[in-house]
């Protein structure tokens, strides 16, 4: 599942998950700052791993896959405060304060320590969430650019994140499908990011791997499916989501479809 665009949720929200496992599949499409109340967050990319924990803020970029867990911790649940950079607000920003691209930035999540200006940040908005899970749309641009001008006097290089408005470019499909097919995105979504439409990406797909994507995609979930359960010995309710499946009961028809006996069956 993805993150929902800016304009179906609020700009700076506060969010509580209470369930034992909360995961979703991750794609900003504008970046996001979020500050750690309570509980545990981890964000699984194809390579990478991050944990974040209470007190920890970090800054999400934009168009960069992975699956987000919200996880309670020590008897208490997952909560955090979002601010979703509008873009908009970031353009009207950066056209007064234009940054030079660089020629190679990471697009890995910033994480920030300690700081008395997050601190300050985060304090001024709590007062808010005590009339509401959101704060209204005029006091949010203000907060939202406030936000903008602490996270620059932290760490110049939130300008790579923060200014950059290009769409993704046309990627290597093959090397950015071998590395991202476990996570459950619609056909359109991997073409947006692997820089074509939907036509291009069936296209070049079926050029690429001499298979449809649909047909590719169950396959390689049910192999690493199989190593997880066979190999690591995990159980099936703990691997499901892992490999880009909704629901236990479509994993378990499909692997017994594909190699003739369930998930919980494996000799």
């Amino acid at each position: 599942m993805e993150m929902p665009a800016p304009a179906d949720v609020a700009e700076i929200f506060i969010s509580c998950k209470k369930e034992v496992h909360y995961s979703r599949e991750l794609i900003l499409p504008r970046p996001a700052l979020v500050r750690i109340l309570s509980g545990e967050m981890r964000i699984a990319a194809a390579d990478r791993r991050y944990t974040y924990f209470m007190g920890d803020t970090v800054l999400l970029p934009r168009n960069q896959l992975g699956r987000m867990s919200k996880l309670p911790l020590n008897g208490q649940p997952c909560l955090a405060i979002s601010i979703v950079f509008r873009q908009d607000i970031l353009e009207e920003f950066y056209d007064k304060h234009p940054v030079i691209p660089l020629k190679y930035h990471s697009p890995e999540p910033l994480s920030f320590g300690d700081h008395p200006l997050l601190e300050s940040l985060f304090n001024s908005l709590l007062p808010y969430f005590k009339l509401a899970d959101a704060l209204p749309a005029d006091i949010a641009a203000v907060k939202t650019e406030e936000a903008i001008r602490v996270l620059r006097a932290i760490d110049n290089r939130v300008d790579q994140l923060l200014g950059r408005f290009e769409n993704p470019g046309k990627l290597d499909l093959v090397e950015f499908m071998e590395k991202n097919y476990m996570f459950n995105l619609p056909l359109e979504k991997f073409g947006y990011l692997t820089g074509r439409s939907l036509t291009t990406f069936k296209k070049d797909f079926e050029r690429a791997f001499n298979s449809s994507p649909g047909k590719w995609l169950t396959q390689k979930r049910l192999q690493l499916a199989h190593y997880h359960i066979h190999e690591k010995k995990r159980k099936p309710s703990e691997v499901y989501l892992d490999v880009g499946f909704e629901n236990l009961s479509h994993f378990s028809f499909a692997f017994k479809k594909e190699f003739g006996y369930s998930p919980s069956g494996i000799p």
